[in-house]
C-alpha cells in the first residue's frame, strides 16, 4: 500500500513533527531534573520550534497532504495540534483564507479577506506596525467564528479541529497535574512561538504587491533556510502556486524568475524571521518615504 501521496521525502517532515513532539514532552517530564538555566535555552528553542513547525511542517501538509489514507492525514492532523498547541484543522480554515485574499488591503468597509493581513489593523492603507502585529496576532483568532465557518461545509472537520483542541488541553491538564511549575514556566515561551510565527508571516508579504499575483509573497532563496524551513523561503512561488510541492519549489522559481523581476517581485537576503534586518526592506523603506 502506497503511504505518501507525493513523495517519500514528506518522510523527513513527519519525522521532524514527531521529534517535536517528543521534545514538547521532555520540556515537562524532564524540568525537575534540569538546572533552570538549561530550561531557560530549551524554553527559548521551543518557542523558535512552535514557528519552525507552523510555518515548515504544518503548512506544507495544509497545500500537499503528506498520507495517501485519509486516516493518516487526520491522524498527523492531531498530532501536529498537539505538538504546535492548537488545532491544525482550524489553522487549516485560517490559512485558506490567507491564500483567498493574499495580504489583500481593507475594502471600503475595513475588512480584509485574508485575516492574517498585514494591512487588516493598518492606517491609510499601510501595513501595521510590525510589533504590534507580532504581539498582537495571537490574540485575535475566534475560535467560535473559525468552528462556524467550518461547520458550515464540513460538519466532520469542524468536530474534529474541535476533537483535535481538546486533545491539546486534555494533555496540558495532565502536565499540568504532573509537574504544574513547568507548565507555568514554559507558558510564556509558548506566546513567544506563536509570536515568532507571525513575525514570520510579517516579512513574508512586507513590500508583497497585493494586486500582483506573482509577486504577492516575498521570498528568501537562502539554501540553509530552505533546507531546515521544508521550503518556506520560497514564499512568493508558494503564493503564486500554493499545490506546489515543497521539494518543487526551488524548480518553479528557476521556471518564473524572469517573470519575477519583471514585476518586482520582493526578496529579502535573511531569513524572514529577521526580515527586520534585511538591507532589502530597508532600502524599501527609503523608496518609499522619498
Amino acid at each position: 500500500m502506497k503511504i505518501f501521496a507525493h513523495t517519500r521525502w514528506d518522510a523527513a517532515p513527519v519525522l521532524a513533527a514527531v521529534a517535536h513532539l517528543v521534545f514538547d514532552v521532555y520540556l515537562i517530564v524532564g524540568f525537575q531534573s534540569r538546572p533552570l538555566w538549561a530550561s531557560l535555552i530549551l524554553g527559548c528553542l521551543y518557542a523558535v520550534s512552535i514557528s519552525w513547525n507552523i510555518n515548515s511542517i504544518s503548512h506544507n501538509f495544509i497545500h500537499t497532504p503528506y498520507f495517501k489514507p485519509h486516516w493518516m492525514n487526520y491522524a498527523f492532523s492531531l498530532l501536529e495540534s498537539v505538538a504546535i498547541g492548537f488545532s491544525q484543522t482550524y489553522y487549516h480554515w485560517v490559512h485558506m483564507r490567507h491564500h483567498s485574499g493574499n495580504s489583500d488591503r481593507p475594502d471600503e468597509k475595513g475588512e480584509t479577506i485574508d485575516l492574517l493581513s498585514i494591512y487588516r489593523h493598518g492606517r491609510n492603507g499601510e501595513p501595521e506596525n510590525v510589533w504590534s502585529y507580532t504581539l498582537k496576532s495571537f490574540f485575535r483568532d475566534s475560535l467560535g467564528d473559525i468552528h462556524q465557518a467550518i461547520a458550515k461545509r464540513r460538519p466532520f472537520d469542524a468536530a474534529w479541529g474541535r476533537f483535535e483542541l481538546l486533545a491539546f488541553l486534555g494533555l496540558a491538564a495532565i502536565a499540568l497535574i504532573y509537574d504544574w511549575k513547568a507548565v507555568l514556566f514554559f507558558v510564556p515561551f509558548y506566546y513567544a512561538g506563536n509570536c515568532l510565527s507571525s513575525l514570520n508571516g510579517y516579512y513574508e508579504h512586507l513590500h508583497g504587491d497585493p494586486d500582483e499575483p506573482i509577486a504577492w509573497g516575498v521570498s528568501s532563496h537562502k539554501p540553509f533556510y530552505n533546507w531546515l524551513w521544508f521550503g518556506n523561503g520560497y514564499h512568493a512561488e508558494h503564493h503564486y502556486r500554493p499545490r506546489t510541492h515543497w521539494t518543487k519549489l526551488p524548480a518553479l522559481h528557476e521556471q518564473i524568475k524572469d517573470e519575477q523581476e519583471r514585476a518586482g517581485t520582493h526578496v529579502i537576503s535573511t531569513c524572514h524571521a529577521f526580515g527586520f534586518m534585511a538591507p532589502e526592506n530597508r532600502e524599501a523603506e527609503l523608496r518609499h518615504e522619498v
